[in-house]
């Protein structure tokens, strides 16, 4: 056995040694709460998926805490109305909007952490999240869009959470991912800094338009966003998309803030 061989067949102890030498002096963080993280073996399967879809592991530690709270509603709680306070004169009556998870708890706590802590791949983990929930429901679509940001919030982030989210839910169900069928016509404020209903419709009204690179014209669409409160930006966003032509439109979120349950699935 020449030296180079012999070092070869004894490299492998070595690397496991730095690896936990390196655990040891830097121990992985929880992505959610940043508290110490303990479930590396728990990450397998959502591992595998980065490696085949993204080209390698994901990186991600989320502790055993925040990881077993993430449970998904059952499957009769996750069809809701898109709007949580309809109102006259609605353009879409009954939209469907898919919601697996409550925005409370770890979710609540998930959101903020991938959009201000700038932590994309905590957006792909939600993601895989949802793709099972719909692959789980057996839901079909031709096309799955994610909402889009304003050049001016896009470019403070440094990437679209809604199209990180999306992307990997689309893999999972087997559908393709169209990141540019829809627009920003006009930036907007946040959601979530606006007081009362008018205010919130008139934010977003008309804020949506379609890509002339696109023919949705008779396609099912998936619309993604990050999470559900009103429901008005995914609503724009799905009146958009049918009045491009989309034959059925299912808006979709990671979470919500939602009770009032749609007695008809998508």
């Amino acid at each position: 056995m020449t030296v180079s061989n012999t070092l070869r067949g004894d490299i492998s102890p070595v690397l496991a040694f730095l690896k936990e030498t390196l655990g040891f002096m830097f121990p992985a963080c929880c992505a959610v709460c940043g508290k110490l993280a303990d479930a590396d073996d728990r990450f397998s399967q959502y591992d595998d998926f980065c490696r085949t879809y993204n080209g390698g592991p994901s990186g991600l530690h989320i502790c055993g805490k925040c990881l077993s709270s993430l449970a998904p509603h059952s499957p009769d709680r996750r069809w809701m109305f898109c709007l949580s306070d309809p109102y006259e004169g609605d353009q879409l009556p009954g939209l469907p909007l898919y919601m697996p998870l409550a925005y409370d708890g770890t979710a609540k706590r998930a959101v903020p952490a991938v959009k201000f802590g700038k932590k994309p791949k905590l957006a792909n983990f939600m993601g895989c999240l949802l793709g099972t929930c719909l692959k789980s429901d057996d839901v079909h679509a031709d096309l799955m869009v994610p909402v889009p940001l304003s050049d001016a919030r896009l470019k403070e982030r440094g990437f679209n959470q809604a199209e990180e989210i999306a992307r990997p839910a689309a893999a999972i169900l087997g559908i393709p991912y169209a990141g540019d069928v829809l627009l920003r016509t006009r930036n907007t404020n946040r959601q979530t800094e606006l007081r009362g209903k008018s205010a919130r419709i008139s934010n977003v009204t008309g804020a949506f338009g379609t890509s002339e690179d696109w023919d949705i014209k008779g396609l099912n669409v998936i619309v993604v966003d990050d999470v559900a409160t009103t429901g008005f930006t995914l609503h724009e966003a799905a009146l958009a998309l049918y009045e491009a032509g989309a034959s059925k439109v299912l808006c979709a979120s990671f979470a919500g803030n939602r009770q009032a349950l749609n007695p008809e699935v998508y």
